[in-house]
């Protein structure tokens, strides 16, 4: 045996040296989602349009101390503001033109962040995966409260909306529970759980769907999380809810993330409004026409502005 055990230990070790070097790489890579330059900033977006765009990038602080970011566009004094939250992935200037079309449709103040992890040198670098984003969009709320209109005025109200996509979702969900001021929410491709975007970043990490390499990264993101990795289903986020306006936005049928979404009807405690089998979902708007784009943005313009009116 003892023969047995010295041939074999250092055969062991290194398989496990090697799986727990694997696991690392797969949890570093994840939690630091893939960066590009922004596709449009309000800078770039106001050489267009000139004077007219009020946009400007303005920062904050999350409870936990760290730095914030986003882009603003002010609306009517003491009116309803807007939150939009992109996917994993993305970044803010992915919504750059729904928030300019929500602004100059409704007049209301409109907030795009970078998620954690998210944008051109994010303030924090790496995401939690949902644990922490929802509280940091109750932060942001509460940093809208601190703006002043030019005539004096508090900027906002006491109505406000949040829009997500995929990660961003879960992050909507997660804050609407928290906070008694967010009046309606609109969430396209929302994750059944945290887990499901873990797999998918997973997937795109190493660029196939392997069970051996999913079970690492489910594994690695737990320690490399100590225990603080977010186990609310979505589900379970959209009972808490109570009696709110929900728009659920789904894909067609092949969209991976189409049936999660619609799962959240028998979940919520209202009767949502549902579009299903959407051409292209809020994941999908960079390859869309300006056709495309205009079909999907209008629905979601028009049920804020009757939701928070």
């Amino acid at each position: 045996m003892r023969k047995f055990l010295k041939a074999f230990f250092p055969i062991v070790l290194v398989l496990l040296v090697a799986v727990a070097a694997v696991c690392a790489w797969l949890v570093y890579g994840i939690t630091r989602p893939p960066r590009a330059a922004y596709l449009v900033t309000p800078q770039s977006f106001s050489k267009v349009t000139g004077p007219v765009f009020k946009g400007s990038d303005v920062k904050w602080k999350n409870h936990d101390g760290t730095n914030a970011r986003g882009w603003l566009i002010p609306g009517a004094d003491e009116g309803p503001a807007m939150i939009l939250l992109h996917g994993y992935g993305a970044d803010r200037s992915w919504l750059l033109n729904l928030a300019v079309k929500l602004n100059e449709t409704t007049n209301f103040t409109v907030l795009w962040p970078d998620l954690r992890g998210h944008g051109e040198n994010p303030a924090v670098n790496w995401t939690s995966f949902g644990a922490l984003e929802g509280d940091d969009v109750n932060a942001a709320i509460e940093y809208l409260h601190t703006l002043k209109s030019p005539a004096g005025k508090p900027q906002i109200g006491s109505r406000i909306g949040i829009y997500g996509i995929g990660l961003g979702g879960y992050a909507a969900l997660d804050a609407a529970a928290r906070s008694p001021e967010v009046r309606a929410i609109a969430l396209d491709s929302v994750p059944s759980s945290p887990d499901d975007v873990v797999q998918a970043a997973t997937a795109n990490r190493t660029g196939m769907n392997n069970r051996i390499l999913q079970g690492l990264a489910h594994v690695g993101i737990r320690i490399y999380s100590f225990g603080k990795f977010p186990t609310k289903t979505s589900c379970e986020l959209a009972h808490a809810l109570g009696d709110m306006r929900v728009l659920l936005l789904a894909g067609v049928q092949s969209d991976p993330a189409r049936q999660s979404t619609l799962d959240l009807v028998r979940c919520l405690k209202s009767s949502p409004e549902v579009k299903k089998d959407l051409p292209l979902t809020g994941a999908n708007l960079l390859s869309s026409t300006g056709e495309q784009e205009e079909a999907y943005d209008r629905p979601v313009i028009e049920f804020f502005d009757n939701a928070l009116r």
